[in-house]
């Protein structure tokens, strides 16, 4: 017999300053919450309009030891790296990147949006890599909207697009280095899904838009808040209210490794992190030729 999941704690998304200036809503990592294993961070960018000649972005940049997953919800993102990969990401499209051993990295708006100016929203994830992983070799998957899943229930009153995972019967393509589920679910007013979540993921969700209720017992959390679901169950419950509800629901298998963060480089050592600090300063993880 399946059980739903309590709903442990919920945690507020606090606004910073990220990269050449752009504004974020973060709900980890905070003086409240460092991590939340296999996860080191979740940023949310905007929603934000802006006037031509103002999108900003982050400038060249480097990672180590993890993988960072942009969502773009609107407007578009560039990207370029010490690699040779470059492209542009759109509505809807997502970009799976594991750093490995190191990659200099940037992430700007796309010239044309720059000069017309839009709505730009998106999401970063940032998932730690295991002990073995953290040295291997860069890799990205590009998934255009297109390619991403979406299911549908039954009723039709709930949608979800699957990046990582399983849900209503749809599989992500993604492949991801240790078992991890990302979904976005859309739920109409008054609409509800009991979803399963095997039982050794840690599980939380993100609600975008509109207000949520959580668990047996509704727990009511408004946008911007990050519920984290408690470890006694098999499923999960996502419900909305009065208006339609935006949610993420992200889950994974702790690595239980100790973790040493420096800014962008993630090991599991002081030494490692120094290590990484002097091989980017030698110029050993590139540069980005723009």
């Amino acid at each position: 017999m399946s059980t739903t999941r309590t709903i442990e704690r919920t945690y507020p998304a606090l606004r910073t300053t990220e990269g050449g200036g752009f504004i974020v809503h973060r709900p980890f990592p905070t003086r409240m919450l460092m991590d939340f294993d296999p996860f080191l961070l979740l940023d949310e960018m905007g929603p934000v309009d802006y006037a031509p000649g103002e999108a900003k972005g982050a400038p060249d940049h480097p990672h180590r030891g993890f993988e960072t997953v942009t969502y773009v919800l609107e407007g578009e993102f560039g990207h370029k790296d010490s690699a040779g990969h470059s492209g542009t990401l759109r509505k809807g499209d997502v970009q799976w990147m594991t750093a490995g051993a190191g990659v200099v990295h940037s992430e700007m708006p796309d010239p044309s949006f720059v000069a017309t100016g839009g709505r730009v929203h998106g999401l970063q994830v940032w998932v730690n890599l295991p002990r073995r992983d953290k040295m291997i070799a860069p890799r990205y998957q590009d998934m255009p909207s297109a390619s991403i899943p979406v299911a549908t229930s039954a009723d039709g009153n709930v949608r979800v697009k699957v990046i990582a995972g399983e849900a209503l019967g749809v599989k992500a393509p993604i492949e991801t280095r240790t078992p991890i589920l990302y979904q976005h679910f859309t739920l109409q007013p008054g609409a509800s899904i009991v979803h399963p979540v095997p039982r050794d993921f840690r599980v939380f969700a993100y609600g975008l838009s509109g207000k949520g209720l959580y668990g047996e017992a509704r727990r009511v959390a408004d946008a911007r808040t990050m519920v984290v679901f408690g470890d006694d169950g098999d499923t999960v419950t996502l419900a909305a209210g009065d208006e339609p509800l935006d949610v993420l629901l992200l889950g994974g298998v702790p690595l239980n490794e100790p973790v040493v963060r420096y800014g962008p480089f993630v090991m599991n050592t002081e030494d490692e992190i120094r290590q990484a600090v002097t091989d980017y300063q030698a110029g050993r993880m590139g540069q980005i030729t723009h």
